[in-house]
C-alpha cells in the first residue's frame, strides 16, 4: 500500500532533545501557570513552557502571549526521562535562533514531501518511508540534509542506507532542487610602477585577470582598489578546486604582465572566517 495522497508524511525522531537544543513545538494546552507543548520533531514527547519563560518581565495574563494550536519555537532547560519532564523556554531563543529553526523545519518539510514523491514513484508504504527517514535522520541528523549529502556526493553516499535504487531517485530530486553554495577564494595585489603613466600599466595588469576568468566556466570575479598599492581579487565559483585553480592563473598572468610591463607585483592570500 502506497502512502495516501493529502496524508501529510512527518517522520519524528526518537528518545528525548537534548537540554539547551531548539525546537519547534505546536501548543496544546495553555493553563494560568503555563503551557504545554507537543514537540514536532519528537515522537510522542511533550514539553511544559512555565509562565516566567514564555516572555521577558511580568506576565499579567498567559493567554496575551501564546495560545492553543500555536506553533512556537523553544529552548530546552532541561530533560527528565525517567519522569516523562521535559521543561522549555521561549523567551530565551533569540531572534536568529528562531529564523534558523524555522528555516531548518521548512527544508525538513520539504524532505518529507520528497520522500513522499519518491514512495509513491516506487509504490511504498507509509511504513516503509518512516523507516528509511529514521535511517536518514540517525545518519545524517535529518532528512533534508541527508539530501544536500547526495547532491554533492552522488546517490553511493546514501545505497547501503537506503538502497541503491531509493538512493538513485533521491539523487535525482536533490540535483533538481538543492543548489551547492558557490565558494570564494581571495587575496590582494600589491603593483607597483614608477613610470610616468604608472597607473595605467597597473590597470593593464589587473584586466588581464578578466581575460584569465574567460577561460574558466562559471566563475565570477570582482577587483577593488583598496589603497595603494593594494588591489583586492574576489573570485566565486561553484568548486573549491575550480576557484583555486583559476585564482593561481589570474596571479600568474597578472604579476607576469606587470613585470613586463617594467614594474613590480606581489600577492597575498586572504582567507575566509
Amino acid at each position: 500500500m502506497s502512502v495516501e495522497k493529502g496524508e501529510r508524511l512527518i517522520i519524528k525522531r526518537d528518545g528525548y532533545p537534548s537540554p539547551g537544543e531548539i525546537v519547534i513545538g505546536t501548543v496544546t494546552r495553555v493553563m494560568d501557570f503555563g503551557a504545554f507543548v507537543s514537540l514536532d520533531e519528537y515522537e510522542g514527547k511533550e514539553g511544559m513552557v512555565h509562565i516566567s519563560e514564555v516572555a521577558p518581565g511580568w506576565i499579567k495574563d498567559i493567554r496575551d502571549h501564546v495560545k492553543k494550536g500555536q506553533k512556537v519555537v523553544c529552548k530546552v532547560l532541561s530533560v527528565n526521562p525517567k519522569r516523562g519532564h521535559i521543561d522549555l523556554s521561549i523567551k530565551d531563543v533569540t531572534e536568529r535562533q528562531k529564523r534558523e529553526k524555522w528555516q531548518e523545519w521548512k527544508n525538513e518539510l520539504k524532505a518529507f514531501k520528497w520522500l513522499e514523491i519518491i514512495g509513491e514513484k516506487l509504490g511504498m508504504s507509509r511504513e516503509q518511508l518512516v523507516e528509511i527517514g529514521k535511517k536518514l535522520i540517525k545518519e545524517f541528523d535529518s532528512v533534508h540534509e541527508a539530501f544536500v549529502e547526495c547532491a554533492y556526493e552522488g546517490y553511493e553516499v546514501l545505497a547501503k542506507i537506503v538502497g541503491e535504487e531509493f538512493a538513485k531517485e533521491m539523487a535525482e530530486i536533490a540535483r533538481e532542487n538543492i543548489k551547492p553554495p558557490r565558494v570564494k577564494v581571495m587575496g590582494y595585489f600589491e603593483l607597483k610602477s614608477y613610470a610616468g603613466d604608472g597607473v595605467e600599466r597597473i590597470r593593464k595588469a589587473l584586466m588581464k585577470a578578466y581575460d584569465v576568468i574567460k577561460k574558466f566556466p562559471n566563475i565570477k570575479a570582482e577587483i577593488e582598489y583598496v589603497g595603494a598599492p593594494k588591489y583586492r581579487i574576489v573570485l566565486e565559483a561553484d568548486d573549491y578546486k575550480v576557484a583555486e585553480k583559476a585564482l593561481k592563473s589570474v596571479v600568474d598572468s597578472v604579476l607576469k604582465t606587470m613585470k613586463k610591463l617594467g614594474g613590480e607585483g606581489d600577492f597575498v592570500r586572504e582567507y575566509i572566517g
